[in-house]
């Protein structure tokens, strides 16, 4: 889902208790959304891609690195 489209659904949601009338377990329902909306947004501003130059580079060190190999076959 983009950005734009969980702001959009937030902004509905806030409409939707703006209006005052929904029942009492609609309005915690829709409290709950926009919650958890207002948090995946949050989340995805922590997770913004890194610029290329902070990428893992496998000269600095920083990078994962397979060790051993295993043998799920022979299980």
């Amino acid at each position: 889902m983009m950005r734009q489209e969980l702001e959009r659904i937030r902004e509905w949601a806030i409409e939707q208790l703006a209006a005052g009338t929904e029942r009492p377990w609609s309005w915690f329902q829709y409290t709950k959304l926009r919650e958890a909306v207002e948090s995946i947004l949050a989340g995805i501003d922590v997770a913004e891609p890194m610029e290329d130059s902070e990428k893992a580079s496998p000269d600095r060190g920083d990078s994962l690195r397979l060790r051993g190999a295993v043998d799920l076959q022979s299980h």
